[in-house]
């Protein structure tokens, strides 16, 4: 009798994984409560995949054997309640995609920041360094549907850590932390240390074979580090701007423009001066990237070059047009306080600040001094704006208060004098007014190109 698959959630990682489910010979039913896009229903049917959508039917997902729940959906939904009582194991697509990758090696970016460009830039040097490489997670394609169509050789991962929650048996070859710092607590007890504690599932199971790349600056990272020392078998490779390091292994480190990073008897020297992406959390992600891929034998000539042609991801830092000298900018996937405070950091003139949504339990306090020193109007865009403008009353002078996206576009655009940049960096999820962040920031991009440039 046919082992029962069921896929909770019909979205990226959801589709993927039923259709790896059915390759495999599962018994394989997908459910989601809303609506299934028309592309994930397409490749459902090419599949012969049974789905439903608009609701779940309890009793087929109840006599699952295994469910592969999709990361979007917390464990605190009733349907997912009922399965755990029921002893069923919940597993992520991640987990269930890597029973099947067979020889095939990873590369996994996690972090609050900076995940996104560093996987971006990794898949970028193993793709010119000639690997056959796919980019999955977060990003790119599943990860279970590349292994079930494609023949890779690596797979560079963008890992959330509701993606990670979900693994348990997986390993990764290359694992990269990049940071912790507090975000979507409300999934986690609001305790930093229950975020913390799944971000560093990322070394779990890893043997002295593999690599684990990590921020020698983070303070969380350390503290984390400090508690589970004995338990770390994987080669450390840490990289560091601020402090003093010496790993036997390896490291990356910043001297002056130009940072070195080195794993074993090779090396890799970049200025950052010729890197097109700018700010120092970019030099951060450089090194992060520098140091995996030389993890994965590829020849230093190869990241160097593709590090120096590497440009701006989208909706980070992305530059969205510059007329009558007011420069606009897109960082709408700076979701958190953290993100929010290396955009500022990395702003050169007097900035109008776009910010807002849905809050997460956000702590400002780490914002005000480059509000103070560099934010000369911050534009609220939000259903409830209260906390903010409460937050930066006083130290930002001006402060215009908008609930919809039209009104504070304009309100940005009137805040804004020559000389001046406008910054999308919202510092809180997008839900109240928008999708998703891409979303918000591609509708940016688009208000900009159609009311400014033209």
């Amino acid at each position: 009798m046919k082992r029962k698959i069921v896929v909770l959630g019909g979205g990226i990682s959801g589709y993927g994984s039923a259709i790896l489910a059915k390759k495999k010979g599962f018994d394989t039913f997908l459910t989601d409560m809303g609506t299934i896009a028309p592309k994930f229903r397409e490749r459902l049917d090419e599949w012969g995949v049974e789905y439903e959508e608009g609701g779940h039917t309890e009793e087929r997902i109840l006599d699952a054997n295994e469910v592969i729940k999709s990361p979007g959906i917390p464990d605190t939904a009733p349907i997912v309640r009922k399965i755990r009582e029921r002893g069923i194991p919940v597993i992520s697509e991640i987990e269930f995609a890597a029973r099947y990758k067979g020889v095939a090696k990873t590369i996994c970016i996690t972090g609050s920041n900076g995940k996104t460009t560093t996987t971006s830039l990794i898949y970028k040097i193993m793709k010119d360094a000639g690997r056959a490489v796919s980019l999955g997670g977060n990003i790119g394609e599943s990860f279970a549907y590349s292994v079930a169509t494609g023949k890779y050789f690596w797979h560079v991962l963008e890992l959330s850590s509701f993606q990670l929650d979900g693994c348990f048996k997986f390993r990764a070859d290359v694992g990269v932390l990049m940071n912790i710092t507090p975000d979507h607590l409300d999934r986690y007890d609001y305790k930093l240390e229950n975020y913390a504690l799944s971000k560093m599932r990322i070394t779990q199971n890893q043997t002295s074979n593999d690599a684990f790349i990590y921020s020698a600056d983070d303070a969380q990272t350390q503290l984390m580090l400090d508690k589970m020392d004995s338990s770390l078998r994987a080669r450390q490779l840490p990289f560091s701007i601020n402090t003093a390091i010496a790993s036997g292994d390896g490291d990356a480190v910043l001297e002056g423009h130009t940072f070195t990073a080195t794993v074993g008897r090779r090396s890799v020297c970049i200025d950052t001066r010729k890197m097109r992406i700018n700010g120092m959390h970019n030099i951060y992600n450089a090194m992060a990237a520098a140091l995996a891929t030389l993890a994965a034998g590829v020849d230093s000539k190869v990241i160097k070059r593709s590090i120096y042609e590497f440009s701006p991801v989208e909706h980070r830092l992305e530059p969205a047009g510059d007329r009558d000298d007011i420069q606009w900018i897109n960082d709408s996937k700076a979701t958190n306080v953290d993100s929010v405070w290396y955009a500022l950091e990395s702003m050169t003139r007097p900035t109008v600040w776009i910010a807002g949504g849905t809050d997460k339990g956000n702590d400002y306090e780490p914002l005000k001094e480059f509000a103070r020193r560099k934010v000369k109007a911050l534009v609220c865009m939000g259903v409830d704006n209260s906390k903010l403008v409460r937050e930066f009353t006083g130290i930002i002078p001006v402060i215009r208060d908008c609930n919809t996206f039209d009104e504070a576009m304009q309100a940005a655009r009137e805040c804004a004098t020559s000389g001046d940049t406008v910054l999308l960096s919202p510092a809180c999820a997008s839900f109240d007014l928008f999708r998703n962040y891409e979303e918000r920031g591609r509708l940016f991009k688009e208000w900009v190109a159609q009311n400014v440039l033209k």
